[in-house]
């Protein structure tokens, strides 16, 4: 037979029991509630990497286009320097030329002009084409010749 301290004995682990998985329950939906927290940081934290993503691609792009940029002003520079040393090379022929018409002004009819060309930037070539409309090639154009007063800009970029 069963005897009342059993049955009081099986009533409170069975009140335990169900105080336990209350405790659970509480636990459990604290826990969903957090990860759902949680899961919306990530996705957060996901779109700012792709924000940052994009931004160092642009970065990367842009620091290309620099770096095209400086490579093309050194070429220039260098096309200068090449220029500014040929004429330096050139300036003593000139001088010496220019002095020997001064001796014999019998041999020139012009007065003696002392002109001295410094440096010679190359012009850029001309590339021919065709029309598309009728296939003939157009005329061959020049770059334009800026004045002597008019100050030269370099494009860098």
């Amino acid at each position: 037979m069963i005897s009342l301290e059993q049955v009081q004995l099986l009533e409170t682990r069975v009140a335990r029991a169900i105080e336990y998985a209350q405790k659970i329950a509480g636990e459990n939906a604290a826990l969903v509630s957090e990860r759902v927290g949680l899961q919306a940081k990530l996705d957060a934290n996901q779109r700012r990497i792709d924000e940052l993503e994009v931004l160092v691609m642009r970065f990367k792009e842009d620091q290309g286009r620099i770096e095209d940029g400086i490579i093309a002003a050194l070429d220039r520079l260098s096309q200068f320097e090449e220029a500014f040393e040929k004429s330096l090379k050139d300036t003593p022929q000139k001088k010496t030329a220019a002095k020997t018409r001064e001796k014999s002004p019998e041999t020139s009819l012009e007065p003696p002009v002392s002109k001295e060309i410094f440096f010679e930037i190359p012009e850029k070539e001309t590339v021919k084409t065709t029309d598309p409309l009728n296939g003939e090639l157009p005329s061959e154009t020049q770059p334009e010749k800026k004045s002597e007063d008019t100050p030269v800009e370099l494009d860098i970029f």
